[in-house]
Order: structure tokens, then sequence, then C-alpha cells
């Protein structure tokens, strides 16, 4: 039987448990400082700070579930872990910050008690870290507990596969041998590991000795050995991939009844996809009162200026060519897509997309509305929907996308943004498309949640400074 491995999110439940005692020791600490009685009372027992040690502990537990720090965390150097604790006291401080504010008891807790329990959490969590690291290292060293594993391979890639597992200095097995399929090695060394059995002998060595798992990396009659193997009970591994030869982008993964290899411009964890419409919803949530301020502003005098609807919705193109009614403050004037008909030879943009400086089309208010993106604003409501996403690329109209050649529709594979890498490029600056795929494409394939958030503040910039907008 074999032990299937266990998320990665309760993997290093022991690092959780001892990331936890940390943060609660430095807590306690913090709170002695502050009051100068040590140990004469803690922190749990005054109302406040006994319930901010239990908004820490859940903190900290989501923390671990959502952004998974224990990731290689045995693979890491000195350097890199006090990189990855710090990163990790950051996120609670800054969470214990945002519920001070948001619950309005700044005033409660001592600035002192929390910036200690900042500095003290670090010192602390790298301590106590470096200690388990060690505490893990010697007890895989000492192959307590650990499965006997055999090496199945030929003459050619035997150094590089033994290499590979000599190097792993993490394991949960303890290589005892080697045998080569091809060749009569037996006696022989590769890396440091003996040639146990040859083709003939290989079932007869594995039947009179203790070998619990078989790592199988071999090009031919490997289904036939694969079968006599878990004939005697032990578990095998065949080599199907080596992940260091995947690309950026590409995984394994079952789908349906078939293991595949998947490719993509890119791959994102449930998690982060999670996030990412937490972070729309959210976002939409408050874009819609900015929506609803603008409406009871604007709307009278859009009626004023040119009588028609006060909002303009169109079909546009979506991930991977869905439609969706696209919505905005109208900015021009009602048969604008008429006239965009005789105003094409003076397009300014070269490609697919149409753009002018002062588009005779817009009126008054809306050369001000959208010099400050606030026609805009509607889309918040395609964004709650899930039609677009804050950050994206643009959506084109059904007209362009008609036009659009095999590379162009690659923008399309991500869903559509209110903003995106070109908006905060200088989007007036740009006059040829196929910069503005190049953008997109870019954006798509080096897609992460501090990528957005960058633009989401970059964007900021340039809407109150009417930079680069049209």
């Amino acid at each position: 039987m074999y032990r299937k491995e266990k998320r990665s999110w309760v993997k290093h439940i022991d690092f959780t448990i001892v990331d936890m005692i940390a943060l609660q020791l430095a807590y306690i600490i913090s709170y002695f400082i502050h009051t100068g009685r040590p140990f004469a009372d803690l922190p749990y027992i005054n109302e406040y700070y006994g319930r901010m040690a239990i908004i820490i502990i859940m903190v900290d537990i989501c923390i671990v579930f959502f952004f998974e720090p224990y990731t290689g965390i045995l693979r890491r150097n000195r350097v890199q872990e006090l990189k990855a604790v710090f990163i990790h006291s950051v996120l609670i401080f800054g969470a214990i910050l945002i519920y001070m504010w948001g619950t309005k008891q700044s005033s409660i807790y001592s600035r002192q008690v929390i910036f200690v329990f900042w500095a003290m959490s670090v010192i602390l969590g790298y301590f106590f870290r470096c200690l388990l690291k060690i505490y893990v290292r010697q007890k895989m060293i000492s192959g307590r507990n650990m499965a006997k594993m055999l090496i199945v391979t030929e003459k050619s890639r035997a150094q590089d596969c033994v290499r590979d597992f000599t190097r792993t200095y993490y394991k949960e097995f303890e290589v005892i041998g080697l045998i080569i399929m091809d060749e009569m090695c037996t006696g022989e060394t590769v890396q440091g590991i003996s040639v146990v059995a040859s083709d003939e002998d290989c079932m007869e060595y594995m039947r009179t000795n203790v070998v619990d798992e078989v790592f199988l990396d071999l090009r031919g009659k490997g289904e036939v050995l694969m079968e006599e193997l878990l004939e005697l009970g032990i578990t095998v591994h065949r080599n199907l991939i080596k992940v260091t030869e995947l690309p950026a982008n590409r995984m394994v993964e079952r789908y349906g009844t078939y293991m595949v290899l998947t490719e993509s411009m890119r791959i994102a964890t449930e998690k982060q996809l999670f996030f990412k419409r937490l972070l729309d919803i959210l976002g939409s949530l408050v874009g819609l009162l900015f929506t609803g301020i603008a409406f009871l502003i604007f709307a009278p005098i859009v009626k004023i200026q040119s009588p028609g609807p006060i909002f303009y919705s169109q079909t546009r193109i979506g991930r991977n060519g869905r439609k969706f009614k696209f919505y905005k403050f109208r900015t021009m004037v009602t048969n604008a897509d008429e006239l965009k008909k005789e105003l094409l030879e003076q397009n300014e943009m070269e490609g697919l997309m149409f753009k002018m400086e002062d588009d005779p089309r817009v009126f008054g208010i809306g050369k001000f509305m959208r010099k400050f993106s606030i026609d805009e604003l509607p889309q918040f409501w395609n964004v709650l929907k899930g039609d677009m996403s804050l950050v994206g690329t643009r959506p084109p109209t059904e007209e362009e996308f008609e036009q659009y050649e095999r590379h162009h529709k690659a923008r399309l594979g991500i869903r559509p943004g209110l903003t995106g890498m070109w908006q905060v490029s200088g989007r007036s600056d740009i006059k040829n498309f196929e910069e503005v795929v190049a953008l997109d494409t870019k954006y798509i394939v080096n897609w992460s949640l501090g990528l957005d958030v960058k633009i989401l503040l970059k964007t900021v910039g340039v809407v109150f400074t009417g930079r680069g907008s049209s």
C-alpha cells in the first residue's frame, strides 16, 4: 500500500504548528514589554488582546491555506527562509491593521504591542523554522522510517537518474540499489549507488530483498515489468516526464480518463483565480457606488447636451470569442456608429482599432468624461456579472473581431478587463494595433495577482491625471 502525498497546505502541519507557537510567543513578549509586568498576566486575560490572539491564529491559518507559504520550504537556504518569514509576517501584520481599521478599534490596541509583535514574529518565526528544518534534515538523513527504493533503468540513463535522486536531500525514500536492464553491470557503482542486479535476476533480487518501491525509467518492456512488480506487492513509480524539463505553463494532469500534458499561455492555480475573482467582486461593488454618484452628476448634463439614452451598450467579444453586452456612459452623439464609417480615413491607429484624438462625435461633457475615464464606470456591472475583470485586455467590437488574424485572438485568451497593461502604458501614444496585441499577450503570459494590483495602482494615477486617455 502506498500513502498518497497530502495536499500542500496540510503536508507541512509541523511547520504550521511551529509558526503558530512562534506567533503567540511573539505576541506574549510584546504584551509583556508593553505592560512592564513579565509573567504577571497574559494577553489572553484581557478581552481585547485575547480576541486579537484569536485573530492572529485565524489569519495565519488563512495564509497557510490560500498562499501555501511552505511550498519548497525544505529546499530554501537561510536567506530565502528569512525572506519567506518576513513576507509571512508582513501579511499577518497587514491583516491585523485592516482588522483594527475595519472594526474601528485602532485606539484600543497599543501601537507598541503591534509593532513589537511584528518584529518578534520575524525573529522567532525564523529561529523556530530553522530549528525544525535542522531536526527534519537529521531525521531524513538518518534514514529511519524511509521507504526502500530501487531504481530500474538503462545504462545510458543511469547517471542522470541516480544524480537526480541523490541530490534530493529531503525525501521520504532511501535508494538502496540500481538495476541496469540493458547491460550486465552487477557489482559496479553509479554515483555511489551499487548495481545490484540485471535483467536476468532483477525479479529474484526483489523477491528475496526488502524493496518497498521501484522507480521505473525504461523506454521498453516497462508495461510487462510493471505488472510483475505489482504482483510482488511493490509500489511502482513509472517515469512519464521529468518535471524540470517542462517549460513554463505546462503541466501533467488527469483529464477525463486520460493522463495528458496540458499547455497554455498561462496556467493559474484555483486559489489565484479565486482571489482574482474576489478582487473583481469587491472592486466592482465599490466601483458601482462611484457609478451611482457619477450618474446623479452627469446624467442630467448628458441629457441636456445630447438628448438620448444615458447609457451606451454594444456587443463586445470576450474570452475566447464569447459575446456580451458592454456598457458605458454615452459620450457621443446617438448616431456615432453610422458617422464612424465617414471617419475611417482619419483613424490614427494602424490596424484593427479605431481611434481619433479629437473625435467630432464626442459632445461637450463627453470629452471631460472620457479624459478622466468616467464613461467607463458602468463597466463595473460587467465585472460584477463576470463578463469582464478589473484587469485584463480590452474587448474588441464584433467588426474588429471579424478582421482578426490568427495571432490576434491570443489577446482574448483571458477575460477582458476594465483596465490593462495597454491602458497604463500610455494608450494615446500607442498608434499600432500590433503593439496593443504585444502588450496584451505579455500581460497574459506574465499574469499574477501582484501584476494586477500594480496595474490597478497605475490606473488610479492615469485616471486622476487624465494621462494616456482619449
